[in-house]
Formats: structure tokens, sequence, C-alpha cells
């Protein structure tokens, strides 16, 4: 079973650019599709992006394409979300989540989490 942890978060004013990093450990990183999740306060945890296992596929959720960029890293077991452009509206707990299957936007499709790491964007 991985185990995932995020790092990056903090506070950031509208515009700016944050790097949200997850390392997992385990030897079957390379097999999961990986994804970001974020909460906002109040609202039910949502899909920001996710990238598959070979690192082929992406898929991203319309409020953040163009802004957004999730790479993975094999050699450091690692995956990033690059935001670019914050705005107040990304403010939210973001979470890595794992999944041994195809790219999904499903929350309940994946089955390894991280603990969060948050960011807060100020205007």
């Amino acid at each position: 079973q991985a185990h995932l942890v995020e790092s990056g978060g903090g506070s950031v004013q509208t515009g700016a650019s944050l790097r949200v990093s997850c390392t997992a450990s385990g030897h079957t990183f390379a097999t999961f599709t990986m994804a970001w999740f974020r909460q906002a306060p109040g609202k039910e945890r949502s899909f920001v992006a996710a990238v598959n296992r070979n690192d082929a596929n992406t898929e991203y959720s319309d409020s953040v394409k163009g802004r957004f960029t999730i790479s993975r890293d094999f050699t450091k077991n690692a995956v990033y979300l690059q935001m670019n452009r914050l705005t107040p509206r990304d403010t939210g707990v973001y979470y890595c989540a794992a999944r041994n299957g195809g790219l999904s936007t499903y929350r309940t499709a994946y089955d390894v989490w991280g603990q969060g790491t948050r960011v807060t964007v100020s205007s």
C-alpha cells in the first residue's frame, strides 16, 4: 500500500504561483494513476487534476485548465501540481490521491490519500 505525503502549501496573493508536491512511498508508485483534489472551506472535496501511470495522459477540471499543470517524477516517486495565476477561489486543502487504474475524476475512485496541504490565496 502506498503512503502519500503532500508539501508545499502556503499563503500567497492573487496572481501568484505555487507548486505543491506529493511524495509516495512504496514500490508501486509507477503503477498508480495520481491525482490532486482540493477541498475549499465548507465544500466537498473536488477533482483538480490527474496523470495516468505512464505519464502520457492528463486531465484537468475546467476551473484550473490552462493555469495548473500536473506532472510526475518517477525517479523521486513524486507528483507535482504547478499552480499559476492563483485566485481566492483556489483556496483550500489540496490532497494527493492514487489509484490502481486509469484516469478518473471521481473522488471515490481513489483509494490512497495523503493528509493534505493548505493553500490560501488572498485578494
